[in-house]
């Protein structure tokens, strides 16, 4: 996550605290990258690998990443689509994005007082909006006002570090543009959502820059992790001739698995399967005469 090493560059980084704290670290563990973060330090050097961990804001990964200090960071796509939103035309980001880990999702909404008389983004134009995001809400604005990008803007949009979801009632703001994740502080806070900005979750981003055999096997072990986290081993056995039916059900990353059992004319399959669909699939599989299925967990995985 941040200090560079002699041998290598190859670094991590999570936000301080929030949605994507914990998820970071069970990722970190399960991808068998072991540190120990002494207490106020946000360094820390890995016992396993000659790489060190920096603990930063998430707001602040993209531009650590984009100017190559650091070779991979954990983070949010809003995140990374704000530190985009403020390059000059025509410059390419160096945050490229290699991994959508699945974790922290949420959305960058418009939001107005539930009470209020605005339904819709357009009656916002001209007034005054409150936001951690201003480049993406500038953005967004400009598009809903047509004008050409540089174009001074008729809505006014101020910037909020924290507390965004206050400014309405304390008479800030007529609208706000912040993260949503469960609409619960949202709707605490009066608020109600009517378009979004763009949609979010946890991604792994490299420096465009950066390309080395440290980086890769990291980006490797994460990818294995989050394919255990999505996928189980389904095990049943199938007669033959039921066998093209039940692998078009379990068709796997590349292909099932078949051994043949002792008893003729029957085998035995194994074939990783979307979590999500595993008893949609179990009940599929014993349509077309599947027995003895079995659902395992996976640790960790290498699949292309």
């Amino acid at each position: 996550m941040g200090a560079k090493e002699s041998t290598t560059r190859s670094n991590i980084r999570r936000k301080r605290k929030g949605r994507l704290q914990q998820a970071t670290l069970d990722l970190l563990a399960g991808s068998d990258i072991q540190f120990r973060r002494e207490t106020r330090l946000d360094i820390a050097l890995v016992k396993n690998l000659p790489i060190a961990l920096i603990f930063l804001p998430a707001a602040d990964i993209p531009t650590f990443v984009g100017e190559g200090r650091v070779d991979l960071g954990i983070t949010g796509r809003d995140q990374v689509a704000e530190h985009d939103s403020t390059l000059p035309a025509g410059e390419t980001s160096g945050v490229e994005e290699i991994l959508d880990l699945g974790f922290g999702g949420c959305k960058l909404q418009v939001q107005v007082p539930q009470k209020g008389d605005i339904t819709e983004a357009k009656q916002l134009i001209g007034r005054n909006v409150v936001t951690s995001f201003t480049a993406l809400s500038e953005a967004f604005f400009t598009k809903l006002e047509g004008v050409e990008p540089g174009t001074k803007l008729q809505t006014k949009i101020k910037y909020v570090g924290g507390s965004v979801e206050a400014a309405c009632a304390l008479g800030v703001a007529d609208g706000i543009v912040d993260l949503v994740e469960s609409g619960e502080t949202m709707k605490a806070a009066g608020l109600k959502a009517i378009d979004t900005v763009v949609e979010s979750t946890a991604v792994l981003v490299k420096s465009r820059d950066s390309n080395n055999d440290l980086l890769n096997l990291i980006t490797s072990r994460i990818r294995g992790v989050i394919t255990a986290q999505k996928f189980v081993l389904c095990q049943y056995n199938i007669p033959r001739s039921e066998l093209a039916v039940a692998s078009k059900i379990t068709p796997g990353k590349r292909a099932p698995t078949i051994t043949a059992l002792e008893e003729e004319g029957w085998v035995a399959v194994s074939s990783m399967v979307e979590k999500k669909r595993v008893a949609t699939v179990m009940d599929e599989l014993i349509k077309v005469g599947a027995t003895d299925i079995l659902v395992l967990n996976i640790a960790n995985s290498r699949t292309d």
